[in-house]
């Protein structure tokens, strides 16, 4: 049976909530349009992340628990899953775009034969349909994504896409859900170790200086590095500079690289392309620095200066202690 509601995937590691999780509970409550939000938890009887949950005001948690999460495969997850879901599918069943989330969502789509778009940059309802918007041919153009026949419509949303936020709702029902745990024949996970990479580090740093195109010299990336360093900052980059011998992939922001949530972010020599903008919607403060004054990043901007990149940076490095 279909009902009306959108399922979040609520996803954890260790004691800890991925915030992705929460951010896509703020987002299916923005656009829920008198949909019920349901967040959907796996845990063991030992933890309590509902309490975590709870916080970002969803209208139902379903909660399966069972002492084999503490290390169940992707498999026996999707398999867990399944069997909530296929009783009562939901109108939207959204994940976030994490190594674990973009595993289980096509594990659980194939078993629910419907429809999934991986890795979108926003989502929002057009009556019943939910379009995914997620960027294509060489992420060049944004592409509007449509289920229309199968449900539950499902989709991976990238991290730091959206900004969660605390929405205490005293109505919030936590239900137990019935399942049976099935063991995987032939498969156990022997261990696990969390892979950190600088792109996950740019995702979460508080302070970030940008380099772009325009910015781009020898003397610009010490002084980044050297303001970075004194802010406790990370240096990233728009998509250009990653072909250039100081940076890579991982250094990236926007389209294809990292999602900035930062309390500051200053833009060295960026103009402000699409492919770049979409990473930097959740920066609370952005200050940008161009020589063009009618640069589109500007426009993205709370702060803004006309001039010469090397001349900001050696003036507001001295004025750091």
């Amino acid at each position: 049976m279909d009902n009306n509601e959108i399922w979040v995937y609520i996803e954890t590691t260790g004691s800890r909530v991925e915030p992705t999780s929460l951010q896509l509970i703020t987002k299916a409550k923005a656009i829920a349009s008198g949909k019920k939000v349901v967040a959907i938890l796996l845990e063991t009887p030992s933890a309590n992340f509902e309490t975590i949950v709870k916080e970002y005001g969803p209208d139902r948690i379903e909660t399966l628990i069972d002492d084999h999460f503490v290390n169940a495969t992707d498999e026996e997850i999707a398999d867990a899953l399944f069997q909530v879901t296929d009783k009562n599918r939901p109108n939207s069943l959204l994940f976030p775009a994490t190594i674990l989330g973009k595993s289980i969502a096509p594990r659980l789509q194939a078993k629910l034969e419907t429809g999934l778009t991986g890795d979108s940059l926003d989502i929002f309802y057009e009556n019943d349909l939910l379009v995914q918007v997620k960027p294509t041919y060489g992420d060049n153009v944004m592409c509007d994504i449509v289920s229309p026949d199968t449900r539950p419509q499902m989709v991976t949303v990238r991290p730091n896409t959206f900004r969660a936020e605390k929405a205490t709702n005293p109505q919030t029902e936590v239900v137990k859900a019935r399942f049976t745990f099935h063991k995987q024949a032939d498969s156990d996970i022997i261990a696990t170790d969390p892979i950190i990479n600088s792109s996950s580090k740019l995702d979460d740093a508080k302070v970030v200086i940008a380099l772009g195109r325009g910015a781009y010299s020898p003397k610009n990336i010490q002084l980044a590095q050297d303001l970075a360093a004194k802010l406790s900052g990370m240096v990233g980059v728009s998509r250009p500079l990653t072909d250039e011998a100081e940076f890579n992939h991982d250094d990236q922001i926007g389209i294809g690289g990292a999602s900035l949530s930062a309390d500051l972010l200053i833009n060295l020599g960026i103009s402000g392309a699409v492919q770049y903008t979409v990473g930097i919607k959740n920066a609370k403060k952005i200050v940008s620095v161009n020589i063009d004054k009618d640069a589109p990043i500007f426009e993205e901007s709370d702060f803004a200066y006309v001039g010469d990149v090397t001349d900001f940076l050696n003036a507001l490095t001295a004025q750091v202690r």
